[in-house]
């Protein structure tokens, strides 16, 4: 889905649910990390996550542009428009739009990068940060360490 095509099916979920047209501007933002979407106050834009597009598929999507668009309504209107405030808590609940989005997967990363062995007794150290070797030495025997490739 392009930026085209998500404006367009912004504008037509304003129509269908909200009744109100949506007179600003939606786009995909791949810096979004935790978030399925966010509506930004100063301009009135709407941002969606791709990654929430590419792992749950249309209804999620759906579920955030509507979700972003009770904040963008309310706050053109002038009343509540924060997660706190009744006026959104109602208004999510009119459109049947979700409180939260779902989680998003983050890619998982091995913790361990670096090993050290001990040459006297061979005790074997695993560490996430490099360790200057001249400067330690090993807890058990105080042997002297080498990285192991």
């Amino acid at each position: 889905m392009t930026d085209e095509t998500l404006q367009q099916f912004v504008c037509d979920i304003s129509n269908q649910y909200f009744h109100k047209p949506f007179r600003h501007q939606a786009y995909f933002n791949a810096r979004l990390r935790t978030t399925g979407g966010r509506y930004i106050l100063q301009t009135h834009h709407i941002e969606i996550n791709p990654k929430s597009y590419e792992q749950f598929g249309v209804d999620e999507l759906t579920g955030i542009i509507k979700h972003e668009l009770c904040h963008y309504h309310l706050h053109i209107e002038g009343k509540g428009y924060q997660h706190k405030d009744r006026d959104f808590k109602n208004l999510l609940a009119q459109t049947k739009a979700p409180r939260f989005c779902s989680i998003i997967q983050k890619p998982i990363s091995h913790s361990v990068q670096h090993t050290y062995v001990c040459e006297s007794c061979g005790i074997v150290y695993r560490r996430k940060r490099r360790i200057d070797v001249t400067k330690y030495r090993c807890g058990k025997c105080a042997g002297t360490l080498f990285k192991k490739k």
